[in-house]
């Protein structure tokens, strides 16, 4: 079924306020989603809606959490997303960081007991939109095993990078999970019956596996190998270490409504480009990216996104028709 962005967007917010999560964070939660479905990144968006719902009702996610935040210096951002949906606490955060990041030429806020925040590149464009460079760093639920090991220890743990363009183009976003591909990829195939490819998954007894229930149950490999699981680990200090949040291995699943919160955490990192590159950066940035394109068969990283983005805010996305329904029957349509 295809619908516009607002419906969408209804449709996300209904479930979650018939679940008991309060319209100003379904709203937050929603946004975020809907975003993930406009470029591309349908695991990260309504397919999620379900889960969520779920655990806000069996309470696992508190949808009535009001973040708090507390000032911890002039360049330093705690976030207490207190047992509720990252995306508030995040949303809420970000304009005080970003405050503290123009004053002061750099900012970190740390999110603890926080829960899944999607698309972690919806969060450092929105900074880089108001001119700062923003990195982020998130910890998930246990999905990769440590390399040489079988059992999965730390999570997909995404980053993200973001930085403004010149002449009011949007920023440039890259957006990458340290697994080989995103788990919510392996999580849709699951739920549609369909097959992964070799080389993303092994199964719980450690073996290469293309059964994507099996490689749920099991564990993703991270890009890069030996180097990826390197990566892994640095954004498990940064985003649950430095936060005081739950490594992967202590963290309840984002995907079923069972067991504690799961109180991981995410770190971002602001910077104000003017105090360190003056008014070049800028123009820096765009020899870079023109540089690249004189190559024949290059693209800047996030074209495709923004094209995708363009057509669903002219054409509207696809749904699929079983998860509509549910959608629509949570909300009470």
């Amino acid at each position: 079924m295809r619908i516009t962005l607002a419906e969408a967007e209804s449709l996300a917010i209904g479930a979650l306020v018939a679940s008991g999560t309060t319209h100003d964070n379904a709203l937050d939660v929603a946004r975020a989603l809907v975003a993930a479905e406009a470029d591309g990144q349908p695991g990260h968006g309504l397919s999620r809606v379900p889960a969520y719902a779920d655990q806000v009702a069996a309470g696992k996610v508190r949808g009535d959490a009001e973040p708090v935040l507390q000032d911890r210096g002039p360049t330093a951002l705690l976030v207490d997303a207190a047992d509720g949906f990252a995306y508030p606490a995040i949303a809420r955060g970000m304009p005080r960081a970003g405050g503290m990041a123009r004053a002061s030429g750099v900012a970190g806020m740390a999110v603890a007991n926080s829960h899944h925040f999607g698309m972690a590149g919806f969060h450092v464009e929105q900074p880089a939109r108001r001119g700062l460079v923003a990195l982020a760093f998130g910890n998930s639920p246990a999905a990769i095993a440590p390399w040489g090991g079988r059992k999965a220890m730390f999570g997909t743990n995404p980053i993200a990078f973001a930085c403004p363009r010149l002449r009011g183009d949007p920023p440039l976003v890259i957006d990458l999970s340290l697994s080989k591909v995103a788990r919510g990829k392996v999580m849709l195939a699951a739920q549609r019956g369909e097959a992964i490819p070799e080389g993303w998954a092994l199964d719980a007894e450690g073996r290469p596996t293309t059964d994507a229930k099996a490689a749920l149950g099991g564990a993703m490999l991270p890009m890069g190998e030996a180097k990826g699981a390197a990566l892994v680990m640095m954004v498990e200090i940064l985003a649950a270490a430095l936060t005081g949040s739950h490594f992967g291995h202590e963290a309840s699943s984002f995907f079923d409504a069972a067991g504690e919160p799961p109180r991981v955490g995410q770190f971002f990192l602001l910077v104000d480009p003017a105090r360190f590159g003056g008014d070049g950066f800028g123009a820096r940035v765009e020899e870079l990216c023109a540089a690249i394109l004189a190559q024949p068969g290059t693209r800047i990283p996030g074209a495709r996104r923004l094209e995708l983005r363009a057509r669903a805010e002219r054409d509207g996305i696809e749904v699929p028709d079983a998860l509509h329904a549910e959608l629509a029957r949570r909300a009470g349509g």
